[in-house]
């Protein structure tokens, strides 16, 4: 295990690095800071977690944002009327989530600030911290008047009931750390600067499960997710596609 894997030295968007026990933290990043999010990002998160599913040497996995935010900010850089970019986005978006779940390892959310955009790549983890000043919000689909079709409609319903869920979406509302906390969105709330060692706590802990167990807990403790996933992100992402193309078809001129 002390020879570095290719893999963690292909992606532009995520920094790897794996104790010698094999704990494997990946750090989403934007040119080294904090994360603007971009098509590169989408792109980068679909092989990845393939790789890491797909090594043995991993045996659990931290996932962490960079500086002070997990995921605040959007900058797409695909224009949505070509239709070979929506062609990419729902290629990959019916795989993004489905290939994090099929990852057979316990995974650990280290949420380092406001995650706003694409949260459930850390909210889809077994064990979830936040940093106190987290907070929680989808920003880049009803607030920006597109459907919450690529796999949000299913995490936010999942994780605070359909009627919570539902009003979450629709409103943009945002929630703090502790009020994630109090409705079993975080498992912790920790200050920031304990935040990764306090998920190494939990990494360590969990390696002394049996190798066969502890991956075969995270498939079975996943299983509804992941049908729950397959079955309703391809026909989300088609509704999420049409609602952009009105959106477009109605722009001022």
């Amino acid at each position: 295990m002390s020879q570095r894997p290719a893999y963690f030295d292909k992606y532009s968007t995520i920094s790897f690095e794996r104790t010698a026990n094999g704990i494997l933290t990946i750090r989403l990043h934007s040119s080294g800071g904090p994360v603007v999010y971009a098509s590169a990002h989408h792109n980068d998160w679909v092989h990845a977690f393939l790789d890491i599913s797909a090594d043995r040497g991993n045996k659990v996995l931290i996932i962490t944002g960079t500086g002070d935010t997990f995921i605040a900010v959007e900058k797409w850089d695909k224009p949505y009327d070509k239709v070979e970019h929506w062609d990419q986005i729902y290629w990959e978006g019916k795989r993004v989530l489905q290939n994090l779940l099929d990852i057979e390892i316990p995974v650990i959310a280290a949420i380092n600030g406001a995650a706003h955009v694409h949260a459930e790549i850390a909210l889809l983890s077994d064990i979830t911290l936040a940093a106190e000043h987290a907070t929680f919000q989808d920003l880049p689909h009803v607030p920006g008047g597109v459907v919450p079709g690529d796999g949000v409609h299913i995490v936010w319903q999942e994780l605070l009931g359909p009627n919570r869920g539902r009003y979450f979406l629709l409103t943009g509302q945002i929630l703090s750390a502790r009020a994630a906390l109090d409705l079993g969105v975080v498992n912790e709330v920790v200050p920031a600067e304990k935040l990764m060692e306090r998920a190494m706590e939990h990494a360590e802990q969990l390696l002394k499960i049996p190798e066969v167990a502890r991956r075969y807990t995270r498939v079975v403790l996943t299983h509804r997710l992941r049908r729950l996933i397959q079955e309703g992100t391809g026909y989300g992402l088609i509704l999420e596609g049409a609602g952009i193309q009105d959106a477009l078809q109605n722009m001022p001129k």
